[in-house]
Formats: C-alpha cells, structure tokens, sequence
C-alpha cells in the first residue's frame, strides 16, 4: 500500500492530557497541556509547550517551579473546562483541593491520580510558544493508584488525546511486556 504525505504537523498519538499547575501572583493556577513529554531519565526531566500568551507562564518563570497533574477520565469534563478559561477571568484553583510538596510553590491536585512536582531547569523560546523543562523532584499518588508501590495506568485511568481531530480517548488492553514481547519476534531471515 502506497503511503500519503499527510502534512508536517504533531501527529505523535496518543498525547498525553494533563493539567498544569503553577503559582501566578501569589495564587494557584492550572491548564490543560496536552505538548508535554519526558525527556530525560536520570534525573527525572520534563517538559512542557505553552503558548506565549498564557496567564501561567509567567507565574512559572517568576516562581522556577511548575506541577504536572494527570487527571483520570472521570475528569474530563472539568480537565477540558480548565482549557477552554483563562486563569486572567476565573479562578481555577478553587475548582481543585490544592496540594503543596517539597519545593512549596508548585501547586498540584489532590483529585489527580498521579502529581508530578518540578523545579525549572531550561526554557526555550519558539516563535509563539514556550518549553518550559523541569527536573520531577516528587512524584505523589495515593496508594490505590499504585501496583507494588509504582503507578498502574489501569487504576489511573489517564485521559489521552488526538490533537488534530480534538478528541479525548482512554487507554485501552494491555498487549504484552515491554523489553519481554520482543523476544518472540523471528526475523525473515531466522
């Protein structure tokens, strides 16, 4: 079957859904990010893409912290409220319970089944966007999220999304063992 050039756009799916948290003008802030990705294993790094004109950048320039919340799919509707309204003409902060970790100015949400608390390490300038890269210094979850004290995605539930078509999805089966499946894979030429 013959491939169709489909355009230079960011087609990487699934894209994670999450609410980022941050202190703006002394007072919890969060928006949902969807251009957000691990970059780094050691020390734990990650990174964000916010539009220049967003009233929490600067909150998290001024503080050098910023939280990484994953809601679950239970959350949808108030997860998709929180990118529709800008944190300039409603207080967001107050549809959460806030919760603060080691750094104390990285706000989080207590009702996400996993929080990641960052401290800023680099910023990159785009042309209308912002990467904000923090290093995860805590990561808290409460324990019935968690399988053999690690986050299990199933328990989670986490909201994924398809950018260009604007639609929220759950996370399906589990297939197989990462680094295990592999291993029953015979080339043509074996």
């Amino acid at each position: 079957m013959e491939k169709k050039e489909i355009g230079a756009k960011t087609f990487l799916y699934p894209m994670p859904t999450t609410l980022v948290g941050a202190n703006v003008g002394g007072k919890p802030n969060f928006l949902t990010v969807a251009y957000c990705g691990i970059v780094n294993n050691n020390p734990p790094a990650i990174s964000i893409a916010l539009g220049k004109r967003h009233f929490t950048n600067p909150g998290i320039r001024e503080n050098k912290t910023f939280s990484v919340n994953i809601p679950s799919v239970e959350m949808v509707k108030i997860t998709d409220y929180c990118g529709l309204v800008s944190g300039k003409s409603v207080g967001k902060s107050k549809l959460f319970s806030v919760f603060y970790g080691k750094l104390e100015t990285a706000p989080m949400i207590r009702e996400c089944p996993l929080n990641l608390e960052c401290k800023l390490v680099q910023t990159l300038e785009f042309s209308v966007d912002e990467v904000f890269i923090g290093e995860i210094v805590a990561a808290y979850a409460e324990e019935r999220y968690l399988t053999d004290g690690l986050p299990d995605i199933k328990k989670i539930n986490p909201i994924v999304f398809s950018m260009h078509d604007n639609n929220y999805w759950k996370v399906g089966e589990h297939i197989g063992g990462a680094w295990n499946i592999g291993k029953e894979f015979k080339s043509k030429g074996e």
